[in-house]
């Protein structure tokens, strides 16, 4: 059994080894270890997520009607909320997701062409970098929660509002609620990122698909001498094998990116409505957040945390459709014109069905694009407006 994740990218391979860590990615070969790993990934939630869910809720129960303290302890228990729905999907539709991993996987790691293999790199070279910063915004808003939690002016503070059945505030009791929101903290981020990063690398894999279908249909008649406009007979039967395998991949990608779409839909718009609020609340926090610098500044990066992550994926989702637009264009940019009738209406029929572009949306009520993106910034300014009218009227 191979305890570390093979794929062509690094930050999916990165990912899906961390998530294999904490019990979300099972090995396809445990067989009576099945039940163990299952108590394992239980185990693993009710440590990180589900305790933390258990305390915060509490506390904002003890709070319900002030403002400013549900507002601090509102962002994390929303984040946590949705991170378990994420779990919870992942855990149900893992073996469909993996066939998802495994199935580009192969398709990019064949590529033999100068040209696809460049395609392929430059993809690989893009979800690392976007991977790597969403990574150190995440880590860094956990190190400053942290951090200003231990810098606080009054003794004995948290670095997340919670309630605890015992008194947090005296030693040894506040050293082992310090460390539990700590390594609850950074251990539910780091999964919730692998997870989001999963996503986004799978979609933007799916889209360097569609990339290596317009290459491919662009060299249909690669290495061919034509002579008179006209392909020979050997020329066109090369031609046709090539132009099938185009239209065969192309539906493939397609029905990758409809089974993309089932497997994360309902988890990415409860991503998307509770980024929203999360957006509102914490820039509310950033109001009243005016005494320690630490404090505004983890906010600040946990602010930027969930834009960046709503915008990665609206950004695949975005870069999803128009590289499926540009099949289209590609049909029409080698020499058609030299081909027989019954190879150009193959191409024709390539050419209609890419008239209808792949696209991903979130719970079918939105399309993952740049405009929903705008939208969601918009909605949470909003609504930050509103909420930060109902504070100051509550002083």
């Amino acid at each position: 059994m191979s305890f570390f994740i093979n794929n062509t990218n690094y930050s999916l391979r990165v990912s899906l080894t961390w998530l294999r860590i904490m019990g979300l990615w099972a090995p396809d070969t445990l067989g009576w270890k099945r039940m163990l790993y299952t108590w394992h990934t239980g185990l693993v939630y009710m440590l990180v997520v589900g305790t933390f869910i258990i305390i915060q809720a509490t506390d904002l129960f003890i709070i319900w009607g002030d403002i400013q303290l549900m507002t601090a302890s509102a962002f994390v228990l929303l984040t946590n909320l949705t991170h378990s729905l994420k779990i919870l999907n992942m855990v149900v539709r893992a073996a469909r997701i993996k066939s998802i991993v495994k199935k580009n996987n192969n398709v990019l790691k064949m590529q033999i062409t100068v040209d696809a293999k460049k395609a392929v790199k430059k993809c690989n070279r893009e979800v690392n970098i976007h991977s790597m910063l969403y990574a150190f915004l995440t880590a860094t808003t956990i190190s400053l929660w942290a951090l200003a939690a231990a810098t606080e002016n009054q003794n004995k503070q948290l670095p997340m509002r919670a309630w605890y059945p015992f008194n947090a505030s005296q030693s040894p009791m506040y050293e082992i609620a310090y460390l539990h929101q700590s390594m609850s903290l950074m251990l539910s981020a780091s999964m919730n990122a692998s997870k989001d990063i999963v996503v986004m690398a799978l979609i933007a894999q799916c889209r360097c698909r569609f990339r290596l279908i317009s290459i491919a249909l662009k060299g249909l008649c690669r290495d061919m001498h034509i002579v008179n406009n006209r392909l020979t007979k050997k020329q066109e039967e090369i031609v046709t094998v090539r132009l099938s395998n185009c239209i065969a991949e192309h539906q493939d990608t397609l029905e990758t990116v409809n089974e993309l779409e089932r497997c994360f839909t309902e988890s990415t718009f409860a991503q998307f409505t509770v980024s929203l609020a999360i957006i509102c609340v914490t820039g509310v926090q950033l109001v009243f957040q005016t005494g320690n610098m630490l404090r505004m500044l983890s906010m600040t990066f946990y602010l930027l945390n969930m834009v960046d992550q709503v915008y990665l994926y609206c950004r695949e989702g975005n870069e999803l459709t128009i590289e499926s637009e540009n099949v289209s264009r590609s049909a029409y940019e080698w020499p058609w014109y030299a081909c027989s009738v019954r190879v150009r209406r193959s191409a024709l029929i390539l050419m209609t069905r890419c008239c209808r572009t792949a696209k991903l949306t979130a719970g079918g009520f939105t399309t993952l694009s740049l405009a929903t993106f705008v939208s969601i910034i918009k909605a949470s300014y909003t609504f930050f407006t509103v909420l930060q009218g109902a504070g100051n009227g509550t002083k």
